[in-house]
């Protein structure tokens, strides 16, 4: 045994890839192993597509739609009295708002709703209000300013 004669094995040298569509020779060329018509012969083939499942109706056309989501829905965020009643700060705008962690945006809108009671006056500032919540932060002693 002497090194010129010396030949790596099977398993090193690997397999070679599929040379497809050069020529006849290769045992790949005219259809390039697609076969002849059909759509899996095509460019834009049916089966690679994602969510194709063979030509059945698709899961996504199968299953009802429910409910509805409108694209004019602002969001609002709640504020109940019974946590302005639980707080030690009596002026609440957006930004005591926030430093107290009942809202999570200053910029959108605010809106006091009347869940719990409140027996101090508390000046609030605030998009929107609800009826009965304004009539008892009023009758609290408080003032209601909307902005």
């Amino acid at each position: 045994m002497e090194l010129n004669t010396l030949n790596p094995g099977k398993a090193a040298k690997g397999k070679s890839r599929k040379r497809i569509g050069r020529g006849p020779g290769s045992g790949f060329g005219t259809t390039a192993g697609r076969g002849q018509k059909g759509a899996g012969a095509r460019k834009s083939a049916q089966a690679g597509r994602v969510a194709f499942e063979g030509g059945q109706m698709p899961i996504h056309r199968r299953i009802p739609k429910r409910g509805f989501k409108s694209h004019f829905a602002k969001d609002t965020q709640i504020v109940n009295l019974k946590k302005l009643a639980s707080c030690s700060v009596t002026d609440f705008d957006a930004q005591a708002m926030f430093d107290q962690g009942f809202i999570k945006n200053i910029e959108l809108p605010i809106k006091v709703l009347a869940f719990g009671t409140i027996d101090k006056a508390i000046n609030v500032k605030v998009n929107a209000i609800s009826e009965k919540a304004k009539a008892m932060i009023e009758a609290a002693g408080g003032k209601v300013e909307i902005v």
